[in-house]
């Protein structure tokens, strides 16, 4: 089970740091990713980071988003900054053993059940 927490009300241009806590078993094998569904959008892929730790991120979040993982504690964080309000949404935690296509969320295989931010302008 994936659990996110961290989301918040925070003004445009201040940050904010989420976190995704793994239980029941370890995640230190699996690709580890962020998706986020704004209001009225589609779900989206936001940034992920490989068992290897490779990351990659959407260009939306580039240079603002840093995505990292605590295998010894079976963590990930985004840490967000420089928010914009079109980054309110609420964010996902997911896990998926399968390499590569990383914004692809239908190979992730868990999935947290979300936390919202939300940027006010």
């Amino acid at each position: 089970q994936l659990q996110a927490s961290g989301g918040g009300l925070v003004q445009a241009g201040g940050s904010l740091r989420l976190s995704c806590a793994a239980s029941g078993r370890t995640f230190s094998s699996h690709d580890m990713a962020w998706f986020r569904q704004g209001p009225g959008k589609e779900r989206e892929f936001v940034a992920a980071v490989t068992w290897s730790r490779s990351t990659y991120y959407a260009d939306s979040v580039k240079g603002r988003f840093t995505i990292s993982r605590d295998n010894a504690k079976n963590m990930v964080y985004l840490q967000m900054n420089s928010l914009k309000s079109e980054d309110t949404a609420v964010y996902y935690c997911a896990a998926k053993l399968q390499p590569n296509s990383y914004a692809n969320e239908r190979l992730y295989n868990y999935w947290g059940q979300g936390t919202l931010v939300t940027v006010s302008s």
